[in-house]
């Protein structure tokens, strides 16, 4: 039996996602900046975008069970968990999924790391042991979550790591935005641009 029969439709739906947005951001290639998507259900964009659902072949109610709709990012200076502490997302959208390109240093590293933020991102930078990776982390509001890494030293679709809580950081700051408001957070309009889709 395989790992994805023992999954929940949800779960499932989110892990589709992931792999898909994971997958289309490594056809870019390397050295690209951080993205973020909405998740909303696709039954409920088909019936709000009739048009735009057409487009993607989904106006007949099938599909997959969540469309990811990229977001504009205005700021892409700031770390993007940085961002995702101003945003909160409108009641249509299902979950969030980002997208982040990170270096990962050996354990025996960690301890020569700087303290100063300039200093350190030069000292990863250098390092013979550094590995640039690419992580897909998606979230939905009913509280799943899944994590696709791809190691650039192993860049291939068969070679990608799965979990639920391969990076509990970026796991955590997406779930934040998909709590309820509070006095200090803004809400993040959903932004739909037909020319950004991933499919």
């Amino acid at each position: 039996m395989s790992a994805d029969s023992d999954l929940t439709a949800a779960a499932l739906g989110l892990r589709m996602a992931t792999v898909e947005v994971e997958q289309h951001a490594s056809q870019a290639g390397w050295d690209q900046p951080s993205r973020l998507f909405a998740l909303v259900p696709t039954a409920e964009l088909a019936m709000a975008e009739p048009e735009l659902a057409a487009e993607l072949g989904i106006s007949d109610g099938y599909g997959d069970p969540y469309t990811p709709v990229e977001q504009e990012l205005e700021d892409q200076g700031q770390p993007l968990e940085h961002l995702l502490g101003a945003i909160m997302w409108p009641p249509e959208v299902a979950g969030a999924l980002a997208v982040v390109e990170r270096v990962v240093l050996p354990p025996e590293a960690e301890d020569q790391v700087p303290d100063d933020a300039d200093l350190a991102v030069t000292y990863a930078a250098q390092h013979d042991g550094r590995e640039d990776v690419r992580i897909a982390v998606g979230v939905l509001r009913t509280g799943e979550a899944h994590c696709v890494v791809r190691l650039r030293s192993h860049d291939s679709d068969d070679a990608l790591m799965h979990g639920p809580d391969v990076v509990p950081a970026l796991v955590e700051a997406l779930r934040e935005t998909l709590e309820t408001q509070t006095q200090t957070e803004t809400d993040f309009d959903l932004y739909i641009d037909r020319d950004k889709d991933i499919r």
